[in-house]
């Protein structure tokens, strides 16, 4: 999440976020794919105002390595030695 938000936006944001994931969930029970397709819109974009998601918006020149494997990135090893079990 992106600590530059203000609290009023965070919590504005986050209850734009919960009510749309409640509107996927009714649009799932209802069997309404096109109210489905909106709220599934409406959290993709309350997710990037939270910073979950686009562009970064830290600056201290670290790569970004969300939407990522972890085999695909410098934590390969780290990864490859979870006990997976």
């Amino acid at each position: 999440m992106n600590p530059h938000l203000t609290a009023e936006a965070r919590e504005t944001l986050v209850t734009q976020l919960m009510d749309a994931r409640r509107a996927v969930a009714a649009a799932r029970r209802s069997n309404d794919a096109n109210a489905e397709d909106v709220a599934h819109e409406a959290v993709g974009m309350a997710k990037v105002a939270l910073g979950e998601r686009g562009p970064v918006w830290w600056e201290d020149g670290s790569p970004d390595y969300n939407r990522r494997m972890a085999p695909n990135t410098p934590y390969a090893e780290w990864y490859a030695a979870l006990d997976k079990g």
